[in-house]
């Protein structure tokens, strides 16, 4: 009864729920688990909403005859996820694949992004790593360090005048 490109064995049909037998699911394979929630969940929640009048009692049948046509649905794309992909060549698996490949090193930083106000600074110091002794103020609140780095700091911007302090 089984047809050959069945991602089932025949052996373990019969062992599958009632529900993924009755629907004849063939790519996905629920657990018992998911099929009570999908068929007896679904009959629940439609008692519940037709109890709080919210649906009409129509609800009851109707909700878990949607579910399974979603179900099924969703068997049927991945039947069709699953042919489209089998006639894909080789080699344009082997491309994707690499394409797919994580890589793994260290990036290198420009030294002009760690002189900006966001970066990692520690307390005392200015964004650069910068001392406030190393640096020197230029017009607005804008500081320039050893490096030569000029990057903006508004907390410093009032003691930066001279004869502020």
């Amino acid at each position: 009864m089984t047809r050959a490109w069945s991602t089932v064995a025949t052996d373990e049909e019969r062992y599958r729920p009632l529900y993924a037998r009755v629907l004849g699911l063939r790519f996905v394979n629920p657990g018992g688990v998911l099929c009570f929630l999908f068929f007896e969940g679904a009959v629940a929640l439609a008692v519940l909403l037709a109890l709080a009048e919210l649906v009409s009692w129509w609800a009851v049948p109707v909700l878990p005859v949607a579910v399974a046509a979603m179900v099924k649905l969703n068997d049927v794309v991945a039947e069709m996820v699953v042919r489209t992909a089998a006639q894909v060549p080789e080699q344009e698996r082997d491309r994707f694949r690499r394409q797919m490949e994580p890589v793994i090193g260290r990036a290198r930083v420009p030294t002009s992004a760690r002189a900006l106000p966001g970066g990692a600074a520690s307390i005392g110091s200015l964004p650069g790593g910068a001392s406030p002794a190393s640096s020197r103020a230029l017009h607005g609140g804008a500081t320039a360090d050893s490096r030569g780095v000029s990057y903006h700091h508004p907390q410093r911007a009032m003691f930066d005048r001279p004869n502020e302090r």
